[in-house]
């Protein structure tokens, strides 16, 4: 018994021992501890700087790199319900990558599967990103579609807008998606370019807003909410006035112009929106392609913005240094000036392989250094910390079913086509129309055919207008549909049948309604026209129908404005729609027979021809100093402009003080009236004009907006505050600052239409009022 028990206490001695051993074992080499950045408790830059100190050269550029989901690692996937996980693991591997692209998982199973395979096969476990377009819905299939973005600005409705980039978001994100390529912050100073649909029209104060409401929206109030995505706003920068109105051409811009105007409405997407992506654009300025411009995208991007996000080269910029600009003699010189500048991440321009063969080549032979590396490598990283991927990594596959088109984000739809929706003319109160009507006639190539725009899946299911006009008029009421012409047809055939046959129904008719615009054949990205004539045989087709004498309501469902100067004289009704989503028909039928009242408003002017352009409104007090000897320089429709079923007066315009220093916030009141016989929303709109300055300054420049609903005979103050943020110029020396002297205030429902008052700023004064 004695010999056992020595034994026994021999062994458990030595285990013991053992035991000991290996807690010093583990407390001096760290094989048990969790790493930092596996600790959710730790912050986010130590996590950061931890995983960047274990991860190799190969790991790193891996995650400078985006796959496709329709040709990931350049094999062919097959449609998305045929897709399975082995199709993606191979280019996964043990190494990971940074983010895939144009997958639209058809569920968020799917895309937990791919993430789950990152998380457990790869060495270091980091998650994938999975990046979508959203400019007006999540583009998966079946989403809810809202009014493409010019129409969103249209609605002067930031509430409203952020509420939409919320359910984009949300429905994005129920499918496992984690950043959207939007919004566009462009602006659209030459229609001619066919992405004018994308933007939210060409101020920088209008522009500025609603890109923030956007983003706030999309972003949520953080994004480890299972309802928010990054926002990407694009393209960096000034992309939207190409030469020649042709998509990714030179912006011939000063570099004070697009200080004051085009990189505010960024400035505010990061600084007051909080977007954590953004997308550097195809285009150059002054000689620069903006992919690589280093002053662009960290001098004032990182440095003096302080943004942390990430930046993806626009699909096909990266390779445009070498191919178009010619800026670059090879892939590896081209990778090296995006990278060295700023650039994040390729979307796939160059082979997987080339991509990232030649980042590890120019490291090694110290073109490039490994702190760029690790700078890059951390932003791409932050984000998916941020979205708390390494925590949290798997979607909650049942918020598919609570959000996807939901009913309250098809409801939202609605109110956004209805808000949207701008009434350019109304001769004799042609609109709204009686219900009881006995025959009408729908024509055009748009009456039967919903029009979504650019970057969403079409769906024929969705209802056009003429079925939702069906829906609204009396059992008597007589509804006679010839489509008349197609958008692209060149031509109107007035002598064929079937519209000799519409025209006498339109003759016989007591009103007609012409339902038109254009397409995603005519309209969109790399659609770009030396025309702003409706396409193809339109206007032919509505001169025919003019000449039977019966009234005619033109409804225009397009991206761009076009110069409809003789529709403005000819015919009595115009409701521009844009492209209003896929509740705009129910909105367009409710407007025309007045359930709603039309309260849009133009995010961008109208002009009567193409040779007018550029026709913005805050022009520079030289450039309509003459006019053309064929016609007037004034606008078609000036910005902001926009009927109602109603009528308002403005009056009693008041700033206080009428003095004061430069740091002094004024507050400019009027009062609004409702002096119809009609509940409708005004929109009052401030604009300013700094009367002397050491640069030259607009005419006018918007500095606030106001939507506000009023009943027939109901009278409001609306008040507008003016800090000195929204005084400022860029002077001769580019500083920022508020000059002395008198600056005019403008109050009216659009550019043209105002009342004013003035204040005057004293450098002499400090002290706010």
């Amino acid at each position: 018994m004695r010999i056992f028990f020595q034994l026994n206490l021999k062994i458990t001695s030595c285990l013991i021992l053992l035991a000991g051993s290996m807690v010093w074992s583990t407390a001096l080499y760290g094989q048990q501890k969790t790493p930092d950045y596996k600790n959710p408790n730790l912050p986010i830059s130590v996590r950061i700087n931890d995983l960047i100190s274990r991860m190799t050269l190969r790991e790193k550029v891996r995650q400078m790199d985006m796959y496709s989901g329709h040709n990931a690692g350049q094999n062919q996937l097959s449609p998305n319900k045929h897709r399975t996980i082995k199709q993606f693991e191979h280019i996964i591997g043990t190494r990971g990558i940074g983010a895939i692209h144009d997958l639209y998982p058809a569920s968020a199973k799917e895309a937990n599967k791919i993430q789950r395979y990152a998380i457990t096969h790869t060495r270091l476990g980091i998650p994938v990103l999975f990046f979508e377009e959203g400019l007006h819905d999540y583009g998966g299939a079946g989403s809810t579609v809202f009014p493409q973005s010019i129409g969103l600005s249209s609605t002067w409705d930031t509430s409203l807008v952020r509420k939409v980039g919320h359910a984009i978001g949300a429905e994005a994100r129920a499918h496992g998606v984690d950043m959207l390529f939007c919004p566009v912050l462009g602006l659209a100073r030459d229609p001619r370019w066919g992405r004018v649909e994308e933007t939210y029209g060409e101020d920088p104060y209008l522009d500025g807003a609603m890109g923030v409401a956007m983003v706030k929206g999309l972003q949520g109030k953080t994004l480890t909410s299972n309802s928010s995505v990054i926002a990407e706003p694009k393209h960096f920068a000034a992309h939207s006035i190409p030469e020649g109105g042709l998509n990714t051409s030179p912006a011939l811009i000063g570099k004070r112009e697009l200080e004051s105007n085009f990189l505010p409405v960024f400035r505010k997407a990061f600084e007051q929106g909080g977007a954590m992506g953004v997308m550097s654009a195809y285009s150059e300025i002054d000689g620069v392609p903006n992919t690589a411009n280093h002053w662009l995208l960290t001098t004032v991007l990182r440095h003096r913005w302080g943004f942390q996000g990430m930046v993806l080269n626009d699909l096909g910029a990266l390779k445009m240094l070498q191919t178009t600009h010619k800026v670059a003699a090879t892939p590896e010189d081209a990778i090296r000036q995006a990278v060295q500048a700023g650039d994040n991440m390729q979307f796939y321009d160059y082979p997987h392989a080339t991509y990232q063969d030649d980042l590890i080549n120019l490291v090694h032979t110290g073109r490039l250094s490994m702190h760029t590396i690790n700078e890059r490598v951390s932003d791409i990283l932050r984000l998916k910390f941020r979205l708390e991927l390494f925590d949290h990594p798997y979607t909650d596959t049942s918020l598919v079913s609570k959000v996807f088109h939901s009913k309250a984000h098809r409801q939202l739809a609605l109110k956004a086509a209805k808000e949207s929706l701008t009434l350019l003319k109304n001769a004799h109160h042609l609109l709204p129309l009686k219900k009881t009507v006995n025959r009408i006639v729908v024509f055009g190539p748009s009456a039967d055919t919903p029009r979504f725009g650019d970057y969403t899946q079409p769906d024929p299911e969705k209802i056009s207008v003429l079925q939702e006009l069906k829906k609204e008029v009396s059992p008597n009421t007589k509804i006679y549909y010839g489509q008349g012409i197609s958008i692209q047809a060149q031509h109107f055939d007035s002598t064929s049948s079937k519209n000799q046959a519409l025209l006498q129904h339109i003759k016989q008719a007591d009103i007609a309604i012409y339902i038109g615009g254009d397409n995603n054949t005519m309209d969109g990205e790399g659609h770009d026209v030396t025309t702003l004539q409706l396409p193809g045989g339109q206007q032919q087709l509505l001169h025919a129908a003019a000449n039977t004498g019966t009234r005619i309501v033109a409804v225009l469902e397009n991206g761009r404005p076009y110069a409809i100067d003789w529709m403005k004289k000819n015919i009595p009704a115009i409701l521009e729609c844009w492209y209003p989503g896929e509740q705009g028909s129910k909105a367009i039928a409710k407007t025309l027979f007045g359930d709603y009242d039309p309260s849009g408003r133009l995010p961008i002017t109208f002009p009567k021809n193409v040779g007018q352009l550029p026709v913005f409104y805050d022009y520079k007090p030289s450039a309509r100093q003459r006019h053309y000897v064929n016609q007037n320089a004034k606008p078609l429709f000036p910005f902001g402009y926009g009927l109602s079923y109603t009528s308002f007066s403005y009056s009693n315009l008041q700033v206080h003080p009428k003095t004061s220093g430069p740091e002094a916030t004024y507050t400019v009141s009027v009062k609004v009236k409702n002096t119809g016989k009609r509940p409708g929303d005004a929109v009052p709109q401030l604009y300013i004009d700094d009367e002397v300055s050491s640069v030259t300054t607009p005419v006018k420049a918007l500095k606030g907006f106001h939507r506000v609903h009023l009943q027939p005979g109901q009278q409001k103050t609306v008040t507008f505050k003016l800090s000195s943020s929204k005084l400022q110029l860029l002077n001769r020396n580019f500083h920022w600052t508020v000059e002395p002297g008198e600056f005019k205030v403008m109050v009216g429902g659009n550019s043209q239409d105002v009342i004013s008052s003035s204040f005057n700023v004293d450098s002499n004064k400090y002290n706010n009022e």
